[in-house]
């Protein structure tokens, strides 16, 4: 008979089985890339954007160009490829929209030069696509009018003796005091969450197999027949399947770390300044999380009398947690002690108050921890209670 402990007994057996286990392995290596790579792509995709050359810039369609020379001079300055054609209508004008040729049609009225000569506002119509990709140009285009128009108030003001000073009889300066790793952390909030969901898919294949799965096959029966405690069996199972989603969230958070430092976020005005001692203390932190994972899913599994059926109802309970993720960062809540009580959300708070260079002190890294681990125990109990219960695990 052999000298371990019977729990350790269990988790080698587990261990075996997962590692055996192509589909978990898989699944594993899926998620500890996944989540990394896509807040990667996303960020590189907006620092390519934000760093394209100005050259690349701006296809302009303009309907009566030769009304305005002084404006399309303007225009040319600014990197705006002017196309002059004659009247179309508004059909033509959706359409050549529609066709992404270019990012907008300006149009002057026929009035507009008479209006101009006269000093009456001359109407300018700015035809674009919300529903596309051109709205920073359409921006441009917009900036390059106002200061067109702009410049002509200024002009008429002084012929008349007047200084163009008494248009603005308010100054605003702005000067922003948020830092760069501020503004990061602020942006990407919610992607911070996202990194700590995929605890509950590293674990999810073991522990729905090593529960509903052994009931199905009837070899739980088995391990029951064993001079072993239920204790002993669910303990064996529980640190199984979190030592899986320890290894698998430490992975992704360090491949998630190393994009993340990797990108010149700066070309968008952000930065990335968790230290490696910051990731450390995050990583320890997050233990717990994977123990809360596996054993919720274990004490769902359990009630299950069919794989399927576990796995179904585990996958509806990992939504859950994803709910405050997404929502409190969209009600742009200030950070409060409560929500380090909450896992997953506690987790994404503690990471977006560190990524923003602050102090946090000692006890959101407590309840954090705390939080987590006090759910997985309690999970654990209900296990234990019910596989005590033959009638209840063996569905007599």
């Amino acid at each position: 008979m052999s000298a371990r402990p019977p729990f350790i007994v269990v988790l080698l057996k587990e261990l075996r089985e997962t590692v055996r286990d192509r589909r978990a392995m898989g699944l594993v290596l899926l998620f500890v890339l996944m989540y990394p790579m896509l807040v990667g792509g996303v960020l590189q995709q907006q620092i390519s954007r934000a760093t394209k050359p100005e050259k690349e810039g701006i296809e302009l369609t303009v309907i009566g160009a030769a009304r305005a020379p002084t404006l399309m001079t303007q225009l040319k300055q600014k990197n705006v490829t002017i196309h002059a054609v004659d009247a179309m209508t508004q059909e033509q004008i959706a359409a050549l929209l529609r066709s992404q040729k270019t990012a907008a049609v300006l149009r002057l009225s026929d009035s507009y030069g008479d209006d101009y000569r006269s000093m009456h506002p001359a109407r300018v119509e700015l035809w674009y696509d919300s529903a596309s990709d051109n709205g920073r140009k359409v921006g441009d285009i917009e900036h390059v009018v106002r200061s067109y128009g702009n410049a002509i108030a200024g002009a008429r003001l002084l012929a008349h003796g007047v200084s163009p000073a008494t248009l603005y009889p308010v100054q605003l300066q702005k000067y922003d005091t948020g830092t760069s790793a501020s503004r990061s952390a602020s942006v990407i909030g919610t992607m911070l969450g996202m990194f700590f969901i995929p605890a509950f898919f590293f674990c999810l294949s073991t522990a729905v197999d090593s529960t509903a799965g052994e009931r199905e096959r009837r070899s739980l029966e088995v391990l029951l027949a064993q001079p072993a405690r239920p204790l002993d069996l669910v303990l064996g199972k529980w640190l199984a399947a979190a030592l899986l989603s320890i290894v698998g969230l430490t992975l992704e958070l360090i491949i998630a770390h190393g994009v993340l430092k990797w990108l010149p976020l700066e070309e968008i005005g952000m930065s990335w300044r968790l230290s490696w001692l910051d990731l450390a203390t995050v990583c320890v932190t997050a233990l717990s999380l994977p123990l809360f994972a596996a054993a919720l899913e274990i004490a769902l599994a359990i009630n299950a009398k069919t794989f399927k059926e576990a796995q179904t109802t585990a996958s509806f309970a990992i939504m859950i947690p994803m709910v405050p993720v997404i929502v409190v960062p969209m009600m742009n809540l200030t950070t409060a002690t409560w929500m380090y009580l909450v896992p997953v959300l506690s987790h994404q708070t503690l990471l977006r108050e560190l990524a923003k260079g602050q102090s946090v002190g000692v006890l959101p890294f407590a309840l954090t921890f705390g939080a987590s681990l006090l759910l997985a125990l309690l999970c654990v109990g209900f296990t234990v209670r019910r596989m005590k219960s033959d009638r209840y695990l063996m569905a007599i």
